[in-house]
Parts: structure tokens; sequence; C-alpha cells
């Protein structure tokens, strides 16, 4: 039935989805894009985008940031907890995507591999503008975008257009039924002619997730938790689940906090000071938690400390041309990130604790400028980090601290990087442009290994400078102004980080990673081939085709220490395993789209992605993140006080054959036939009821589907009855 509904919803689709706020009644045939060059540019660029607008994010009302990039329906998102969500982009995940906000990248020296939840440490409450780039877009960004870059713009204060005070307060209040999330929002922005302030609080709680009751007749138990752990007189006791669709262990809260300050003295010049603080209560991992050994839980314990993110910022923008720019832009950040792992095993008394702190500073100078037929655009990138790691076990029934090993090196590491690029945009003609740049890039890695009790490792220090040269050609013909035809060669890298060559962790029993300072960057080299037409005024279809070369990836294999294959770890044989460059793949894939204008309030859009992958060996090995077949097909209503849609999201089957072996697929998480394909129903309704009060209703999974997005620990919701009730005065 699910395959049948997810083919015939296909029929309605046909390209990637450049999605703007083209939903409205209005149609704009020259799209403004931000994301590609970092400077406002309409529609002569060759990249395949996705932008969601402000009006559009208030509009779908996401619970959090790896939400709103899943309702565009280009967006894969994987879970692993209540508190997660870690985009995929063309089948790169986590440290091989990009998440930049504000013009500051988020990627740390300590972003790893696997699975990711640092997108949700981004408020969507603030967001002016969402955009996505797909595909490697190392020329602009640097390292990281292999699989291309989330970008992340928050709202500036409102400048007033007289000489007297503007003075915009919003709010609103959310509820959730499937989690009994309750939201709470408020901001307040001030400004006279030249000076303005913004100041914002949210806050969400969010209760165990209860998932879909309605599972397919071959799995009748599937994702259902029968029992939980829980800690009384000092005992771990073994609790059955009343109601094995509430998923234990998946709750959370979380704070984020937002003060600006923009100064525009002329119209030349703008000043913007931008705070912003996330935090979070623990962090369940519920997949950790609901495993099973023997008939019991495995974890008593498991879940992510605090997660807290501090970014202070400062952005010049000048738009008075001179000699060497038209626009220029200066951008001065500091981050700085603490996160922790803390676990115990069930029946043991002593929890073992992880703390890393990282500080970031960076600095971005971007500069544009029109010369004849040429737009250029050129730049600069630094960055330093610095980590530092510390670990420890408490003892729950005495309090007694003892010694443990740390995640990365305990005489601390630190991670530079400096990145300088040029690019130019050249019209040959008034239908034909071309695209085209180089970046050069060179890291700085350095750590420190102190105590050696864990394992005696030959070396004191680690040291790497590797260098990379990325770059960019395309070309866009737009024979008139309703059809788009690009190509594009494109090549991504992303250098070493701190968690690729130092860490030690022993991620299943018997093996241990350790610090490999050998391995180099890994390379993306990117074609693809992009069309979209207009048909009258009514119609528009798109389409983007794919082909990914993944040279010299890092991934974790077999090792030796001293020779040995196998060493002794924690008083237990364990397989001797550490990152290498030892991986060649191939990733291709397809996005097709369109959007129909039925009648001026009526608009029906739709999307479908599709992706393979496989690793260049002997057997033709499928390659880990790569997601099912996955898309979005929405009929929306509008006018001038109410705004409806009904949607459906939908995923085919990934099944165990294409699942990698020994990867981030999380096998264990699926059936045994792996991750069976879904269709959810969905509504909702926004009304303003007068000048200042909004009330939206939606009503989620409407057939109380049970199903999980491929590689996620966790099932999603189940029938979510979403209330909002919003304000602006």
């Amino acid at each position: 039935m699910n395959q049948a509904l997810l083919f015939f919803l296909s029929l309605f689709s046909l390209v990637t989805h450049a999605q703007t706020d083209s939903t409205r009644a209005s149609i704009d045939l020259s799209e403004v894009r931000v994301v590609a060059q970092k400077f406002p540019t309409k529609g002569a660029l060759p990249y395949q985008t996705e932008l969601v607008g402000r009006e559009l994010i208030a509009q779908r009302n996401p619970m959090n940031a790896a939400d709103l990039l899943m309702q565009t329906g280009n967006v894969f998102v994987q879970k692993s907890q209540g508190g997660g969500g870690s985009p995929v982009l063309r089948g790169f995940e986590a440290s091989r995507v990009l998440i930049v906000v504000d013009g500051v990248r988020m990627n740390n020296a300590i972003y790893r591999s696997g699975h990711l939840q640092n997108v949700l440490r981004i408020d969507p409450s603030m967001l002016d503008r969402a955009e996505v780039l797909f595909g490697p877009s190392s020329l602009i960004y640097g390292s990281d975008a292999l699989g291309g870059v989330m970008y992340f713009q928050s709202r500036n204060p409102e400048l007033a257009k007289r000489d007297n005070w503007l003075l915009k307060p919003t709010a609103y209040v959310r509820y959730g039924s499937a989690t009994g999330e309750r939201t709470g929002h408020v901001d307040v922005s001030m400004g006279n002619r030249t000076l303005g302030f913004l100041t914002s609080v949210t806050y969400g709680q969010f209760g165990d997730l209860v998932q879909g009751n309605r599972r397919r007749e071959a799995y009748p138990t599937f994702g259902k938790l029968m029992q939980y752990v829980e800690r009384r007189n000092n005992e771990d006791i073994i609790v059955n689940n009343p109601n094995p669709n509430r998923q234990v262990g998946s709750a959370y809260n979380q704070l984020d906090l937002l003060q600006k300050f923009l100064f525009r003295p002329t119209e030349g010049i703008q000043h913007v000071l931008n705070v912003q603080y996330s935090t979070t209560g623990n962090v369940p991992r519920y997949d950790r938690l609901s495993e099973v050994v023997s008939g019991k839980p495995r974890f008593a314990e498991w879940y992510y400390g605090p997660e807290r993110r501090l970014l202070t910022s400062y952005n010049l923008t000048l738009s008075t041309p001179t000699l060497l720019y038209d626009r220029a832009m200066l951008t001065a950040a500091y981050q700085n990130i603490t996160e922790s792992r803390n676990s115990r095993r069930l029946g043991l008394a002593n929890r073992s604790e992880q703390m890393e702190q990282v500080g970031v500073w960076s600095l971005n100078v971007d500069l544009q400028k029109q010369a004849g037929k040429h737009l250029v655009q050129y730049g600069l990138e630094l960055t330093h980090n610095s980590v530092n790691s510390t670990a420890r076990t408490v003892n729950l029934t005495t309090g007694a601290l003892g010694a443990f090993n740390t995640r990365y090196p305990d005489g601390g590491s630190t991670l530079q990087t400096a990145g300088v690029y040029a690019s130019d945009q050249l019209a040959l003609s008034p239908k034909l442009s071309l695209n085209g740049g180089l970046r050069y890039g060179l890291s700085q890695l350095r750590a420190t290994f102190v105590d050696k009790t864990f394992f005696p490792f030959p070396f004191n220090e680690i040291r790497q400078t590797p260098r990379a040269l990325t770059g960019n050609l395309g070309l866009l013909y737009r024979p008139t102004d309703r059809t788009r035809l690009a190509l594009l060669g494109s090549t991504g890298f992303r250098a070493p980080n701190v968690d690729d060559l130092t860490k030690v962790f022993d991620s299943r029993p018997g093996t241990l990673v350790i610090p490999n300072p050998n391995i180099q960057p890994e390379y993306t080299y990117n074609g693809e081939v992009s069309v979209s037409q207009w048909i009258g005024n009514w119609l528009r279809l798109e389409g983007t085709y794919y082909y990914t070369r993944f040279e010299r990836a890092i991934v974790v294999d077999a090792f030796t220490f001293n020779g040995q294959s196998e060493v002794i770890y924690a008083g237990q044989p364990a397989k001797v395993l550490a990152a290498k460059n030892t991986r060649r793949a191939t990733i291709q894939g397809w996005n097709v789209a369109m959007l129909v204008k039925l009648t001026n309030k009526l608009t029906l859009t739709s999307t479908l992605n599709g992706t393979q992958g496989r690793i260049r060996d002997r057997t033709n090995t499928p390659l880990d993140h790569i997601p099912p077949t996955f898309g979005r097909t929405a009929l929306l209503y509008q006018s001038r006080r109410i705004q409806a849609e009904v949607w459906a999201m939908y995923n085919g089957w990934k099944r165990i054959a294409n699942y990698n072996p020994e990867g981030e697929d999380n096998a264990q998480y699926a059936t045994p036939d792996g991750m069976p394909a879904w269709t959810t129903l969905n509504a909702r309704i926004s009304g303003k009821v007068s000048k200042y009060l909004t009330l939206q209703a939606a009503l989620e999974n409407v057939m109380d589907q049970n199903y999980r997005y491929f590689a996620s620990g966790i099932s999603a919701p189940g029938r979510n009855l979403v209330l909002t009730v919003r304000g602006e005065f």
C-alpha cells in the first residue's frame, strides 16, 4: 500500500525544488539567493538550492531546526533521541556537511562523522531565512562542505523610517500532544533610524515521545519499549512499561536566547553585534537506552549532559563602492561549546563522564566587485579551535570520584585553519553566464597526550598540516526568463579534525579506536545538470541529476599497535581500529519537483529525491548514510486571513541488503528486513483572528502510523495535535 501511494505521489514530482516563499499567490521569476555567494544575487547561479523564508517558517511552525529542514521534503534527517536531528545532504552527514549561522561556521574540531544533533541548537523562532546549498561547496565555505551547506540567517532589529522609535513585540505559545511539548517564545525589536535592539527568549519542554500505534502486520512489536530502568534506593530497577508506545527516556528541554544590536550611521555602513546562547537539560540517548542484552536493558543511564553553545559575533557590512569592492563584509566571532557524555551499564554503580570544552575564534572577510561583465568575489577565512577534554567516574552509592579515559587528548588540542578564495561570474551574453573559482586552504592540528594510564600510546604529541586546493566551474543558460539550464562541476574537501585524528573510543565491546597521525583530507568531485521550466504562469517543473566521487574518505578500519592487531584494553582483549584514508566511493542521485498554481489561492507542490551510494571495492558494498527515496507533496490554500495545508511525507524502503555492514546505518534499530517504507498524511490551518492575534492548529500523522526514519534509533511521533497562539503587536 505504501509503495503504491509513494509511486502515485511521485507522479506529481519533477525537480530540485529551489523553494522560496513562492507558494504565495504571486510568482517571482527572479528569486533572490544569498547562500551560494554570501551576497544577494538574482537568478544567475548554477547551484541547486532550497530557501525557506520567514513567513513560511511561521506557517510550518517547526518544533526545531531539524524539523524545519525535514519539512522542505529535500533534506533527510536521522534521529537517535528525542533531542536529536542529523541532516543528510546528498548522502553526506554530520562533519561532512557544513552548518553556518549568520555567516559563522558552527562545525568545530570535535564534529564527528556519525550522527550529530547540533543543528537543534539553532532557534527557528528567530530565523529570517534558512537556505540549503546542495553539493560540494568548498569554494566559498572551505572545509566540511562535502555534501552541502545549511545556512541560517537570524533576524535583525527593525529600524524606524521616521524619527520616532519603532517598537515591535511578538510572542507565541505552542503545545504538541505526541511529546507533551510546551514551548513559549517572546521577542522585542526596538529601533530608531540608526540604532536597533532585538531581544529573544524561547523555552521548550518536551516529554517522552509517543510513537504511532498502527504497525505493519509483519512487525507487530517494532519500536515498542517493553521495559525501562529506574534508580531507587541506590539500586537499578527494571520497570515494565505500561504503554510500550511511550518511548521513556526521550524527554528533554531547551532554552534559546538572542540579543542583537544594529547600528547604521549611513546607508553604506552597518554594524551588527550578535550574541546567541543555547542550552539544554540532560538529553538522553534513547537508542542506547532501548538496547537489550539477555532480555534486559544494556544501560541504566546514557545521556548527553547540558549542551551549551555561546556565539558572540561582530559583523560589518559596507555597501558604498570603492576601487576594491562594491560590497564588503567582515565577520569576527567567538564560540564556546560545552558537551558531555555520561553512561552507566545496568547494575553498576560507577557512571563514566566525558566532558569537552571547545573554544572557536573565526574571522571572515568577503568582498564583491562588478567589473564590466565580471562579478568578482574574493575573501579569506581564519579559524582557531581549542579543545579541552576531561573525564571521570562517579560512584552513585558513595559519591567517590575516579579516573577515566578522556575522549580526546587530555593535554589539549588545537586546530587552526586558513583559506583564501576568488570566484568570477562572467556574463558571456544576456542569456549565458559562466561561474568559476578556486580556493586554497590549509590547517594545522596539534594534540598532546599526558596521562597514558588507560593506554600506552607510543607518542606524546600529534602534529599535522594538510593543504587543499578546490574549485567550481558552472555554466548557466537562460534562453528566456522562464527557462533555466545549468551545468556544474565542483569539488569539496574536509581536513581531518580532532575527532578524526585523536579520538580514543571503545565504540563496540571488543574494539578500540586509536589515533592515526597519518590521515589526510578527504575529497569529493561532483558533476551535475539541472533544468527548470515555467509553463505559462501556473506550472513550474525542475530536475537535477548529480554524480559524485568520494576519494580518500576517512573511515575507521583495521589497524595495528606495535605490530599487533589486538591489544588488552580495560582488562579485555580488543581489536585495534583507527581512522584511515581507505575508502573510495561513488554517489549519484536525482531530485525532481513541481509547483502548480491551481488558482490565485491554491497551490500544489511536490518533490522527490533518490540517492545511491556504493563503495568502490570488490564486493560493491553499500555506502553508509544513503537515505531511501523520500519526498513531500502538499496542497496549500492561502488568503488574506487564512492559510490551510494538507501534505504527505513519504519514504521508500531501505532494504537490509543496502545497509552498510560496518558504518553508521544502525541496522540494529531496524527490522530484520531493513527500514519499511511509510507515508504520513498531515493537515494544518492558520487563521488571523484579529490585527494582533493568529491561531494555528495542526494534526500530524493523522493515521497514527508507526515508522522510523532510516538509521534512526527512535520511532517518529504518532498522531500529534499541535496548537499555537501567536501575537504580534
